[in-house]
């Protein structure tokens, strides 16, 4: 079998060097932080994500001894001060605008065809300590910030990503985020606003979200169900007015699905789309479980729960990065077919993380090497 380079060297292989030597030179970035280069910047924060690093100094002392194997990669062992200073000075939209462009490079090869597309719309909270609160200030003891994701679940892959402070409203994230056209967008009672409702069905997409208890339906059709769970099929009609305002900005006709899920709660789903079944609608809002698992998986697995860093720019670097080191380890999966479950690949990386192994052969113990010849012969 022909040597391999260390895993951590051929996952890095697969990321768009070229995006990110053009967001260096867009941004007007040196590399200032005592001689240490951005690429030897973002090697050690993603080797801290793929090991499980819990501090700077853990990432300084892991690369430093595995230092023999860090030229080929094109970096050095950072200093712990070093990395530190990188992390509170360097242009965060040098790592954003790689993001943006893993996303688009990941999105292509996990997304086997754009029919049918159907995103996902949620955030989730990132605690951060008392260091970090003269910008991430939530309450008198909570400090804290959001990441805001449309999620693609046919690919598992994120296709757009933000970061605010936990005191912005998903909503107000969400006015921010690219439409596209025709597609499915489904989303939580976080997004409630039917003026960016009318934004989206303006853009031909499909919107699948909840109604709130009180917003009352004035019914123009009653449609047969069946099954068990769907308890009732209407179209109608928004209120009129609004308490902010004279004039509802989606008069349009609505679908409201009532369905009884598993907990026996009763929730009304409501749609722009009255041509398909109950059932479909009630399928679509249904397939919301998908980014909460991306969530648990991305907390879970790499490093959102501790930050390295206090500043507003270590934290939105850490976060940016990890979801950087989350579309590799997708991608690299998708090079074997050995390892199907993402979690048992993400720990196999883990493990041979700096070793000469091959991606398709993570799940094999390592070979023996073999005696010289003439040696180990019994005479």
């Amino acid at each position: 079998m022909p040597p391999h380079n260390s895993v951590f060297h051929a996952i890095l292989k697969l990321l768009p060097w070229e995006a990110f030597d053009h967001a260096i030179a867009r941004h007007g970035a040196q590399d200032s932080a005592r001689g240490f280069t951005h690429k030897s910047h973002l090697v050690a924060m993603l080797y801290g994500q793929w090991a499980g690093a819990s501090s700077l100094r853990e990432i300084e002392a892991g690369l430093s001894s595995h230092a023999n194997r860090l030229p080929a990669i094109g970096a050095r062992p950072p200093r712990r001060a070093s990395l530190a200073e990188a992390n509170r000075n360097r242009p965060v939209a040098i790592f954003t605008d790689l993001l943006a462009a893993l996303i688009q490079r990941a999105h292509r090869r996990l997304r086997r065809t754009m029919e049918g597309t159907t995103f996902l719309i949620d955030s989730t909270g990132l605690a951060l300590n008392a260091l970090s609160q003269n910008w991430a200030r939530f309450s008198a003891k909570v400090c804290g910030a959001k990441l805001h994701i449309v999620y693609d679940p046919d690919a598992d892959c994120p296709i757009y990503a933000a970061v605010s402070t936990a005191n912005v409203n998903d909503i107000t994230a969400a006015k921010a985020m690219p439409i596209v056209a025709k597609a499915t967008y489904v989303f939580d009672l976080g997004y409630y606003d039917y003026a960016w409702w009318a934004k989206l069905d303006a853009a031909d997409c499909r919107i699948v979200t909840r109604l709130k208890k009180n917003t009352t339906l004035t019914v123009t059709e009653t449609r047969p169900v069946t099954g068990e769970t769907i308890l009732s099929d209407q179209v109608g009609t928004l209120p009129a007015r609004l308490a902010q305002s004279p004039r509802n900005p989606f008069p349009k006709p609505l679908r409201e699905v009532r369905v009884r899920i598993e907990t026996g709660k009763i929730i009304r789903i409501v749609s722009n789309d009255l041509e398909a079944s109950a059932q479909e609608i009630a399928d679509l809002y249904k397939r919301r479980w998908a980014i909460e698992l991306f969530f648990r998986w991305v907390k879970q697995t790499l490093k959102t729960k501790r930050f390295l860093g206090t500043s507003e720019n270590a934290v939105r670097i850490q976060i940016a990065i990890a979801l950087i080191a989350f579309l590799l380890l997708r991608m690299a999966q998708q090079t074997q077919k050995a390892v199907s479950s993402p979690l048992m690949f993400a720990r196999l990386v883990r493990a041979n993380l700096m070793h000469p192994r091959g991606l398709g052969h993570l799940h094999k113990p390592p070979e023996k090497p073999r005696p010289p010849l003439g040696q180990g012969l019994l005479i």
